[in-house]
């Protein structure tokens, strides 16, 4: 009884806290995604005031923050405008590839870690966070904006790359035989493109399952088919995330607007605590040592990301503040990177430090590149006014006369 008290005690003060959090930043105009970091890292292991009782509950809440995140993402969007995507992004998809896993995997090699380790620090530098990037266009308000389908193409891309990328990475670090990382990597590929199938094939009759005028009940049976496929989705070694995205794409029409509107507010809170979370779990004393090297790859990285953004813009035709919002917007490394990064450990325990102090820094700077890169490229780009091309045109005219004379 006593433990189930100092629960409610934790819950209650966290969940207020991250209210207050989120209204200081509302009022500043600022993304609460850094303040809930901070938090987290204050009252997590080693922090100020560690919390105990809660601290099982808080980690579930934020597996269901990211399956929610994602989920939302994709009822933004229909199964064919995601093959759509898929078959106009996957050269942008490639050049993120290259730019940014390439910067992880030569800093584990300079570090002396070995092959497998460069492996899983090149997952972590190459993937976005869907979940910080997915709520960065929701509190800027880009949702609807030109490049946020160039964005989400990216996102997609790499989410659906790590249903390839984890079980190649986690039979290296068990040493698994080839056949036997052959079989997980075909069951995982497999579960995705079963998916997508059934999104693309009958997603007006899933819709219409899924339809009720009760919003009671569409809440429900929602979130409940969600939840299953994000967990057979994870124990068949793909991720939760990407079956939760999945589930999305397949609700079309009035049923993914009534639910959209449902989960907003659940998305909400579930998000707040998985940041929340992300801070609980890493140790403040373990960041210094591995500061500096992170904050070198962060920064490198942050500028590839930028570049694979102004690239993917380009390529869909889209205007130069659109490419710069999108280069700033896939900044934010997160969820993903955590995980891969907690593979990792068993290989080489300073790449778990390394990856939690790099993820910091980003999913920090990350919502201010999101809203800060395009404006400092327009500064940084404006020339001063310049009278001499206005006497041009004349100056062109006159010996246009001067020849034909």
């Amino acid at each position: 009884m006593h433990d189930t008290t100092a629960m409610l005690i934790e819950l209650g003060a966290v969940i207020l806290g991250l209210g207050i959090l989120g209204r200081l930043a509302g009022r500043v105009g600022f993304s609460p995604i850094p303040l809930y970091l901070l938090a987290g890292l204050a009252f997590g292991h080693g922090g100020i005031l560690p919390l105990q009782a809660s601290e099982e509950f808080i980690a579930t809440g934020a597996e269901i923050g990211v399956i929610l995140l994602l989920l939302l993402l994709g009822l933004e969007y229909s199964a064919s405008e995601l093959v759509t995507n898929l078959k106009t992004q996957y050269p942008s998809g490639a050049v993120d590839f290259v730019l940014n896993a390439v910067p992880g995997a030569a800093a584990a090699l300079i570090l002396g870690w070995g092959p497998v380790a460069a492996v899983a620090l090149a997952g972590v530098t190459w993937i976005s966070s869907s979940g910080v990037i997915a709520k960065v266009l929701g509190d800027l308000g880009r949702l609807g904006n030109r490049e946020t389908p160039v964005v989400l193409g990216v996102l997609v891309i790499e989410d659906l790359a790590m249903a390839v990328y984890l079980p190649i990475l986690t039979a290296l670090l068990a040493g698994v035989s080839l056949a036997g990382g052959t079989i997980t990597l075909l069951i995982s590929l497999g579960t995705v493109g079963a998916v997508l199938y059934v999104a693309l094939r009958h997603g007006r009759l899933i819709s219409k399952a899924v339809s009720s005028d009760n919003a009671e009940m569409l809440l429900l049976v929602v979130l409940g088919l969600t939840l299953l496929v994000a967990g057979i989705a994870q124990e068949l070694q793909v991720s939760a995330a990407v079956g939760a995205f999945l589930v999305g794409i397949a609700l079309s029409g009035e049923v993914a607007e009534g639910a959209s509107n449902l989960l907003t507010p659940l998305r909400d809170l579930f998000a707040a605590v998985f940041f929340v979370f992300f801070g609980l779990s890493t140790d403040p004393a373990d960041i210094p040592p591995v500061l500096v090297p992170a904050l070198i790859l962060a920064v490198v990285t942050a500028l590839t990301k930028i570049a694979t953004g102004w690239y993917a813009a380009r390529r869909a035709g889209i205007g130069t503040r659109g490419r710069w919002r999108a280069g700033g917007t896939l900044v934010a490394r997160g969820e993903f990177s955590i995980v891969i990064a907690g593979l990792a450990v068993g290989v080489e325990p300073r790449i778990g430090p390394l990856a939690t102090a790099y993820v910091l820094i980003l999913v920090i700077i990350g919502p201010l590149a999101a809203r800060w890169t395009e404006p400092l490229a327009r500064r940084l780009t404006r020339r001063p006014a310049n009278p001499a091309p206005a006497a041009a045109p004349e100056a062109e005219r006159a010996d246009a006369v001067h020849t034909a004379t």
